[in-house]
């Protein structure tokens, strides 16, 4: 299939564009601080909406309606969670970080735990954005390669290298408005593309209605008790300890809680970015249900090669090329590359932040200079952004790279919530007790994970929902920390 001209001048123009708007802000540099946090003068709302940007990868731009075309909603309950998190974010976190001013996120619990502590954090943080960004360049290229027949090692290389061209020359500010920019983009092209859906339906937007309510389609799932399905209260739970994780240990979030220009503004912008993604979930799982309508009224539009489970992310991209208007076509798979290259510039700067404090100025080079703070940045973030391309590349080996990646993030980032809650709630505890509260954790997440598809006999393999292994795990760690520091004090007299 090929992409009109139009639209494909109008995509070229958004990737040439927004590498040469990030790029531009290599000549406003002047230290580390802008580097890493943008000398802490960014305004609240672009901070927000870079929050909300990383919030939208490219897995959620195409899973969201892929999910919700195939089933219902169930899927957005975990969005549901996000302003429960959201308000313990403004109300703990962003107060606990500020207060600390130290750029890295793992600082923290290295002042209760040790350097262990923080030195574990760290690395299983660029393991996660190492895994994370990989995912996203590689699920980026499926549906492109699938429509267009456009090589997915040459999407992965053009993508991968066109965000690290602004993220290594822009720093910080870059990916700040960058993410603005590419949210805003992300906004129109979906609100765009659910008018139309809807009002192209043959009898009026209430056939979709109609549709989907007699398919059940509106439905948030089974509200019962099984921990073995995707019940409502699996994926609420799910949904409140991921975003727990998020504002509370991820770099990419503190990092944009410290940028702000004072304690106020810091909130409004985590309020603004985490809430603004729940209406613009709904309307991708909105989008999702108006497709399915769309080509249930009339199925002679959807080739047969798309009707089948597996190629369900695959339609809404197929209507973006074959539904929209020419030129409409170009901006929308603009929108795609934006949430995926929003969301890998972002995990570029920060782990090139953490590889600064965390790795080099902690280990090897404690006296650096601040020349030399900058050319570590810059090294560190092409480090992370080529290592980020190999990884996309191997993924495509992989018979499911979006499972791949929920079981590389769930063992990579497993911990790092349970010991961030073990010090930030508990008194007294005791470092070695953390340490092996860490090592059960990880165990009971590994075996979660891995087990359903290693376990050769089923009485071996977990019998939990794999969304629940991130519940268990930060449990397991705070109650072995907790349990074993009490115990250790009540027997020795100390309170």
């Amino acid at each position: 299939m090929q992409l009109p001209i139009i639209d494909l001048v109008v995509f070229l123009i958004y990737m040439l564009a927004i590498v040469l708007f990030g790029a531009s802000f290599y000549f406003k540099k002047r230290s580390a601080d802008d580097y890493i946090r943008g000398g802490g003068r960014l305004p609240s709302w672009a901070i927000g909406m870079s929050i909300f940007a990383t919030f939208v990868s490219s897995i959620s731009f195409l899973a969201l309606p892929g999910s919700a075309y195939l089933s219902n909603w169930n899927g957005f309950v975990f969005s549901l969670s996000i302003p429960v998190a959201a308000i313990l974010a403004v109300k703990f976190f962003v107060p606990l970080y500020r207060g600390i001013k130290n750029p890295s996120a793992y600082y923290y619990l290295e002042t209760k735990f040790g350097s262990w502590a923080r030195t574990y954090a760290s690395i299983c943080y660029l393991l996660t954005q190492l895994a994370r960004m990989g995912a996203i360049l590689y699920l980026l290229a499926l549906p492109m390669n699938a429509l267009f027949g456009w090589s997915i090692p040459l999407i992965i290389l053009v993508t991968g290298v066109s965000v690290l061209v602004y993220a290594i020359l822009g720093g910080f500010e870059a990916v700040i408005w960058t993410d603005a920019v590419q949210g805003i983009i992300l906004i129109t092209g979906a609100l765009t593309c659910a008018l139309i859906l809807v009002f192209s339906m043959p009898e009026g937007p209430m056939q979709m209605v109609e549709i989907a309510k007699q398919d059940q389609k509106f439905s948030l799932g089974s509200f019962g008790i099984s921990l073995s399905e995707a019940t409502f209260w699996v994926i609420l739970v799910y949904g409140l300890f991921i975003n727990l994780q998020n504002f509370g240990v991820d770099q990419n979030y503190v990092q944009r809680y410290l940028s702000a220009k004072n304690d106020k503004e810091a909130v409004k912008s985590t309020l603004l970015g985490s809430l603004l993604y729940v209406p613009v979930s709904l309307l991708f799982f909105f989008i999702g249900t108006a497709l399915y309508a769309y080509y249930q009224a009339m199925p002679g539009l959807l080739p047969e090669a798309l009707s089948s489970i597996e190629e369900a992310d695959k339609i809404f991209p197929y209507f973006i090329v074959n539904g929209l208007p020419t030129g409409m076509t170009g901006l929308l798979i603009a929108s795609i590359f934006a949430a995926g290259m929003s969301t890998i510039s972002t995990s570029i700067n920060s782990s090139a932040t953490i590889l600064l404090t965390d790795h080099v100025k902690k280990y090897l080079r404690p006296n650096l200079s601040g020349k030399g703070e900058m050319k570590v940045l810059f090294l560190a973030s092409f480090f992370m952004g080529a290592l980020s391309i190999v990884v996309a590349l191997a993924f495509s080996g992989v018979t499911s790279a979006l499972d791949a990646w929920w079981a590389l993030s769930a063992i990579f980032s497993g911990g790092i919530l349970g010991l961030f809650l073990l010090g930030y709630v508990g008194r007294n505890i005791r470092r070695k007790f953390a340490a092996i509260g860490v090592i059960l954790g990880v165990l009971v997440i590994a075996w979660m994970s891995l087990s359903p598809s290693l376990a050769e006999e089923q009485s071996w393999s977990s019998p939990f929902h794999t969304n629940l292994t991130i519940v268990f795990g930060t449990l397991v760690i705070f109650l072995t920390g907790f349990l074993l520091s009490a115990l250790y004090h009540h027997r020795n007299g100390k309170k």
